[in-house]
């Protein structure tokens, strides 16, 4: 698979990490931003950090027409601006997979809590506010973005999907198992969401009491 991938929020962590690891997997990537110029600036970057990769920057707004499949990574205080100004660009058939987190660091508290959404998760809500026909898959919180953006680090953990729809999740799980060293494990519905995003916040205790990066492994399957 050697479709085109936008990342909205791509000049983020670890949206520029998910860039540089799918593109060493000969994936073309689309890095967006609110500014086109910072995007820009961030698709130089990054192919100065890997020159065989495909890299190109635009503004969010472009940049979530370019592909089928759109990840979204940014914060969750623009999770809701983001997704109201892609409103006419997202098009039905197109996947969004949301890795957004709703930590309560979003308004000044801490980042080992989590903020109550009202739909549930922040990928639920997602869902309730892309266009009709677009769907939301949810993956990707519990994986260190500073060990992404290290492409000497040997990744080794497990990525926890949700998704209403199986066909939907295999077109994730597809994509995110060609990053060398990711797992993909079928979490269940999207409602599931509310779980597997609030292990970012317990994530981050744990990296911080142990100075480690750690990440998800299931065991048994």
């Amino acid at each position: 698979m050697a479709d085109t991938v936008s990342i909205i929020g791509g000049t983020g962590a670890l949206g520029l990490g998910l860039a540089l690891r799918l593109a060493q997997q000969g994936v073309p990537v689309v890095i967006g931003s609110r500014d086109a110029q910072r995007a820009a600036e961030a698709a130089a970057d990054a192919t100065r950090r890997l020159p065989d990769g495909s890299f190109e920057g635009l503004g969010n707004d472009e940049a979530a027409t370019r592909s089928e499949i759109v990840i979204l990574t940014v914060p969750f205080r623009s999770q809701s601006e983001t997704l109201t100004n892609l409103k006419g660009h997202l098009r039905e058939g197109q996947i969004v997979v949301d890795t957004t987190v709703p930590l309560a660091a979003a308004v000044s508290g801490k980042a080992t809590r989590m903020l109550g959404v009202w739909q549930g998760s922040a990928a639920q809500q997602a869902q309730e506010m892309v266009p009709d026909g677009v769907r939301v898959v949810s993956a990707l919180h519990t994986v260190s973005a500073a060990m992404l953006s290290d492409l000497e680090h040997a990744l080794d953990e497990d990525v926890l999907v949700c998704g209403n729809r199986k066909a939907d999740k295999q077109v994730a799980i597809e994509l995110i198992e060609r990053i060398d060293g990711l797992r993909c494990v079928d979490c269940g519905p999207l409602e599931m969401a509310r779980t597997t995003e609030s292990l970012t916040a317990l994530l981050i205790g744990i990296n911080a009491r142990y100075k480690t990066h750690a990440g998800i492994k299931i065991t048994g399957l």
